[in-house]
C-alpha cells in the first residue's frame, strides 16, 4: 500500500488499541495532529502520530487527508491553541470547535487554519511554541493543569494521564516529548542527585519490577506536579513522592532528567 497520510479533524480523536469502540483508549489525538496512515480495516484505520511515533487505531471519519508535502511540512508546526478554556474554530459552516491547549493549528495564515480541505476561522491569539521561555513559563504552565482528572490515555484539558501531562506542558514550551513515561525517560540529560534538580526536571519513578511507571514535572528540589488521581502537587525526596492526604509514599523515585539547560 502506498503511503497515505491524514489529520485529526476533531477537537479530540480517541487512538484505541485495537479496531474496535470496545478498545482501550491507548492515547489521544488533538486537533491538528498529523499522521501516516498504516492500515485500513473498515472504519478503524491504524495509524502513527506524526508527533511522537504513537500507533493506534482510530474512526477514520476523525481523520482528513493530506499529502506527503504537507505531512512532512506539519512536523515543525509550532503554532498551538494557548492555555485556556475557551479557544474554539468556526467551521464554514458556522458550527464551533473547542479545542484543548496545545492542539496544533495547521498551516495558519491571516487568522485561518487548514485540516486536509477544510478551512476554519481561529477565534483567538494562537500560541507560538518557538517563542516560549521555559525557565520563566514551566511552572505556570504546569500549574495551569493542577486538578485535570487523571485519564489513561489522555492529552487534553479535561483528562491526562502522567506522561501526557508532561508531553503537553512541554509541547506549549517547544520541547517534543515521546508519549509513554519509559520513552521520555530514554531522552534528556540525567541530574545526579535531588538537591540538583532545578524547575522543570522531569522526575521518573518505577514499581516493583523495575519499570517506569510514573512521570511528573519538579517544580522545585522538593516539590513535583504530576498526574495521579488528579493533576496535583506533592512534596518529594529521594525516595519518593510522598501524599500528604494518604500519609504515605506512593510513587518510587527511579531518575531524574533534564530536557534544557
Amino acid at each position: 500500500m502506498e503511503n497515505q497520510y491524514g489529520i485529526c479533524r476533531i477537537a479530540i480523536a480517541p487512538l484505541r488499541a485495537e479496531p474496535s469502540d470496545k478498545a482501550e483508549i491507548a492515547s489521544q489525538l488533538l486537533f491538528g495532529e498529523h499522521l501516516e496512515i498504516l492500515q485500513k480495516e473498515e472504519n478503524w484505520w491504524l495509524v502513527q502520530n506524526g508527533y511522537d511515533g504513537y500507533q493506534g487505531w482510530v474512526d477514520f471519519r476523525h481523520l482528513a487527508s493530506i499529502s506527503q508535502a504537507e505531512f512532512i511540512a506539519m512536523h515543525d508546526c509550532n503554532v498551538l491553541v494557548p492555555q485556556g478554556y475557551n479557544h474554539t474554530l468556526s467551521a464554514e459552516n458556522g458550527s464551533l470547535y473547542h479545542l484543548s491547549p496545545a492542539s496544533n493549528l495547521p498551516f495558519f495564515k491571516d487568522g485561518y487554519c487548514f485540516a486536509g480541505p477544510e478551512k476554519f476561522k481561529v477565534n483567538f491569539e494562537p500560541h507560538d511554541a518557538n517563542k516560549a521561555d521555559f525557565a520563566i513559563e514551566i511552572i505556570s504552565f504546569s500549574k495551569f493543569f493542577q486538578n485535570t482528572p487523571y485519564l489513561w490515555g489522555g492529552r487534553n484539558l479535561f483528562g491526562l494521564d502522567c506522561s501526557g501531562f508532561v508531553q503537553i506542558v512541554f509541547k506549549l514550551l517547544g520541547i517534543k516529548l515521546n508519549r509513554d513515561a519509559y520513552q521520555q525517560a530514554e531522552q534528556g540529560v540525567l541530574v545526579g542527585f535531588l538537591a540538583e534538580c532545578k524547575p522543570g526536571d522531569v522526575a521518573f519513578f518505577d514499581n516493583a519490577e523495575g519499570k517506569i511507571t510514573h512521570v511528573g514535572i519538579m517544580l522545585s528540589n522538593n516539590e513535583i506536579i504530576h498526574s495521579s488521581g488528579k493533576v496535583r502537587i506533592d512534596p518529594i525526596d529521594d525516595q519518593g513522592i510522598f501524599n500528604k492526604e494518604l500519609g504515605r509514599y506512593t510513587h518510587k523515585l527511579r531518575i531524574i532528567k533534564r530536557f534544557v539547560d
